[in-house]
């Protein structure tokens, strides 16, 4: 028992040496050009915005244009739309071998291309046909950058500003989203993919100074470059050969090469099923039912303007992924999930309430009548127009920008292209499948019914986040990975 009680002491010890260790040389780091670095990659995701919000301004046009040639009905509309997540789930099987084979940086400045060849061909499109191949285009470019980015920026972040430079990442998404739909009250639709193809071109040139990731150079037995890029990262004052070995300590633990036998390993294949519960759960809160509905909400709350209303959804998501970002590193990633999930709960059972009542309104109206027989006014817009606005900053607060961010921080350096590919494609593949199905499971559940189910899965959200999900804020990625090494698991 004595003995126990050294071995205990000496590890507390160590344990104290090594957090008093890491505050020392963090406390020389410079993160300036850490976020430059983060900057000029974020253009990525702000690419990726442009992309998803380009449909809402471009369809309406593109459905009543004068040319036969180009113009939309309502199947071609939905194709125009979802077509976007078939690319970008080929994307991130594309983007996983992509940033193993020649890394992260070369990954983020090819898939710039996608996106921009992508806009070239709806701008000079001359058939329908040409808009479908120049949103595939931009789906594949961005599914790789759903991937690359959060890799990318989690690999050169330290453990101090790592969940709020990650968190940038989904709120970049949301001001592309915003930009497209503010551009669009001023522009048709082919300036409008000019003005699209903007972020990539910058993200392009931008990733030509910047470096790569020193965990991929390290893994690739390039320890100069890593030092190099380290020292770039951490400014002039660190001293990076610490932070350089103690990576290079885990990568020579771990091996690099990535074998099918390596997913028997807890270290692997834990992480692996949260990732892909992650994006599973993501899609499942609903957040493209409520979008598909919210032009409808606010025309039944009688705002005519659908196109500022539009403006409106967007900036709600920017402010509440922006101020998730900045509470990111103090909070942490488990209990904005949990807040997240209980204000969709409560967001999709209101919802679900909306449209019952909707649906029986006639039964309604007949209780309600007074004594003489006139029917009330019973305006329930409010309640859509409540529901969805709690909805959509619970789900910028947590489900948005962390499921992206924990798949970023979880898998081991061998595996990391790997895992990620599945779950962007398994993140994909479940806005696809909802996108398609929605309609049918209206007419099969109802609307009311519909969200209700939405409801029970954001309950579920939260169960899995307080059971499974480890808390990662201010922990080294070669800390995360031990969580999931240990015997008592995740």
């Amino acid at each position: 028992m004595d003995v126990d009680d050294e071995r205990r002491g000496l590890l507390d010890e160590d344990l104290t040496g090594l957090v008093s260790e890491q505050d020392a040389y963090l406390s020389k780091v410079k993160n300036r050009n850490l976020y430059l670095a983060t900057f000029a990659s974020v253009l990525g995701p702000m690419s990726f915005g442009f992309v998803l919000g380009y449909s809402s301004p471009a369809l309406p046009e593109l459905m009543h244009i004068a040319d036969p040639r180009l113009q939309l009905n309502n199947i071609q509309a939905s194709w125009f739309g979802s077509i976007v997540t078939v690319g970008a789930a080929v994307g991130g099987l594309l983007g996983g071998w992509m940033v193993e084979k020649i890394g992260r940086k070369l990954s983020l400045m090819f898939c710039s291309l996608p996106f921009v060849f992508g806009f070239t061909v709806i701008i000079a499109a001359q058939n329908v046909w040409m808009l479908y191949i120049g949103r595939a285009l931009t789906g594949l470019a961005s599914g790789i950058t759903s991937l690359v980015v959060p890799l990318y920026i989690s690999e050169m972040a330290h453990e101090r500003v790592r969940g709020t430079l990650g968190s940038c990442v989904q709120l970049m998404v949301v001001l592309g989203i915003m930009g497209v739909y503010l551009a669009g009250l001023f522009l048709d639709w082919r300036w409008l993919a000019i003005c699209s193809s903007i972020p990539p071109t910058l993200l392009m040139v931008c990733m030509c100074f910047m470096p790569e990731t020193p965990r991929f150079l390290l893994s690739q037995g390039k320890r100069q470059e890593a030092v190099e890029a380290l020292r770039f990262l951490r400014g002039p004052d660190a001293p990076v050969e610490w932070e350089c070995a103690r990576i290079e300590d885990a990568c020579d633990e771990r091996g690099s090469n990535f074998q099918v036998s390596d997913l028997k390993d807890p270290g692997v294949y834990k992480p692996l099923m949260i990732g892909i519960m992650l994006m599973v759960f993501q899609q499942m809160t609903g957040i493209n039912a409520i979008m598909f509905y919210a032009e409808n909400i606010f025309e039944q709350a009688h705002f005519k303007e659908s196109d500022l209303a539009s403006v409106i959804v967007g900036l709600i998501q920017v402010i509440f992924t922006a101020i998730a970002a900045l509470i990111m590193d103090k909070a942490g990633r488990k209990i904005l999930l949990i807040i997240s999930g209980v204000a969709m709960v409560i967001s999709t059972t209101a919802f679900g309430v909306y449209f019952y009542l909707m649906s029986s309104g006639a039964s309604l109206d007949l209780l309600l009548m007074d004594a003489a027989g006139e029917k009330p006014h019973t305006d329930l817009a409010w309640l859509a127009l409540a529901s969805m606005a709690i909805f959509i900053a619970g789900f910028a607060l947590g489900w948005g920008p962390i499921p992206w961010l924990v798949m970023s921080e979880i898998f081991p350096v061998k595996v990391r292209g790997f895992s990620s590919a599945i779950c962007v494609l398994t993140n994909w593949s479940m806005a696809f499948l909802i996108t398609k199905t929605f309609q049918d499971m209206m007419n099969l559940l109802t609307s009311a019914g519909t969200f209700w189910l939405f409801a029970c899965m954001c309950i579920v959200n939260v169960v899995f986040t307080m059971v499974f999900i480890p808390e990662t804020k201010g922990k080294t990625l070669e800390q995360i990975e031990a969580i999931f090494r240990g015997a008592a698991g995740p």
